[in-house]
């Protein structure tokens, strides 16, 4: 059934508008640093190529935005996109891309050609927060109608750059305050009901309906069992609402709702979700399942060259 969730910005049932968004904003607050982000990336920089592609409007100077490159790109090798922290909170999603650059970047450089953005949305990083300053998710707006400055920076530098990428793993987080906050606060944002769900406890994998790409999955949570427990489906076969196509694994039609997973036209691709607030994992457990995902993702591409 719908409930109608307690949201203290807004009214029920009646859509946002500027006066709201700004009343959010203003109730967002600093929680931890981005520099300490910009600190390990910069470290980085001696191994591999650092490109600056922009910097947020909200403080240009406090979150300039950065891409991570392998050096020494040749043509007869496959291009692979790893992006992580679209949903700034989501923090393994940054610090498991950034562990797997530190420890298998330069060996996995001298096989593919890797472009990474590890922390795609630093202020909601540093606010521990799903949206944009807008109140925009920006993990639905990978699209040209895009309202996300945090997407928009992202799709510039790919169409700057002009790789064709064989391989995206975007890495993710599903966490309580998704059910606790984020979605009460969708709802208020919208003027909508929604339905209570629950937390899925443990890993668990994103495909793209309309490009699914079983073995590639199936060779990602093979991988990552060894490193945390995979996520079991509900008492209706199902992850978050969507059905269960294989252990671990749940479709979106990711292109169609702007998901970064979109962005490219790569031949394989998906999202990854761990469980940091499980009983049974940690946060290094968290960031390694994300970096074993990364080598996962990528052995397999190579495997089929």
């Amino acid at each position: 059934m719908t409930q109608v969730f307690f949201y203290p910005i807004g009214t029920v049932n009646i859509p946002w508008g500027a006066a709201e968004r700004q009343a959010w904003l203003a109730s967002c607050q600093i929680k931890r640093a981005y520099k300490d982000v910009l600190d390990e990336i910069s470290q980085l920089g001696a191994d591999f190529d650092l490109i600056n592609y922009g910097a947020l409007s909200i403080d240009v100077e406090r979150y300039p935005l950065w891409a991570i490159k392998s050096r020494h790109w040749q043509a007869d090798k496959p291009c692979v996109l790893i992006t992580g922290g679209v949903h700034g909170y989501e923090t393994s999603g940054v610090h498991g891309a950034l562990a797997f650059v530190a420890e298998h970047g330069l060996s996995y450089g001298t096989q593919v050609n890797w472009l990474m953005f590890p922390c795609i949305s630093p202020w909601g990083y540093e606010t521990i927060n799903r949206w944009a300053p807008n109140a925009v998710d920006p993990n639905r707006s990978f699209s040209q109608d895009s309202h996300s400055e945090e997407a928009k920076a992202v799709m510039a530098l790919l169409a700057q750059l002009g790789h064709e990428f064989t391989m995206h793993i975007d890495l993710h987080e599903t966490t309580d305050t998704d059910e606790s906050e984020f979605r009460p606060a969708l709802a208020a944002r919208d003027g909508k009901n929604t339905e209570p769900g629950t937390i899925p406890d443990g890993f668990y994998l994103v495909g793209d309906s309309e490009n699914p790409q079983p073995d590639f999955q199936a060779a990602i949570i093979q991988a990552v069992r060894a490193v945390t427990h995979i996520a079991p489906s509900d008492e209706h076969g199902q992850i978050i609402g969507a059905d269960v196509v294989q252990p671990g694994v749940i479709n979106y039609p990711v292109k169609s709702l702007g998901l970064c997973a979109g962005v490219t036209n790569s031949l394989f691709c998906t999202t990854t979700e761990v469980y940091p607030d499980s009983p049974s994992a940690t946060a290094l457990e968290c960031n390694q399942a994300q970096a074993a995902a990364v080598k996962a993702a990528i052995d397999f591409v190579l495997a089929r060259r």
